[in-house]
């Protein structure tokens, strides 16, 4: 399961970052690492972003970038 596929008010914990590159290396930045919850705030209306609530701060990040971060549900 993938990021992307979990729903506003729900949480899960990270798995595993399957992005290469700087995107990868970005989202581990910004604290996108293994056993981390995340809480899925909202889905923005037309396309992008997804807002998430991680480690006490909101982050903004798209969808194909969502796809690539394996989750659990809590």
């Amino acid at each position: 399961m993938t990021l992307n596929d979990i729903k506003p008010g729900q949480e899960c914990r990270i798995v595993d970052v399957n992005l290469d590159g700087a995107t990868g290396q970005r989202l581990m930045d910004m604290g996108f690492m293994p056993g981390t919850k995340v809480k899925i705030v909202r889905n923005a209306p037309l396309v992008d972003p997804v807002d998430l609530l991680l480690r006490g701060y909101h982050v903004g990040i798209r969808h194909h970038e969502a796809k690539g971060v394996e989750v659990e549900e809590l």
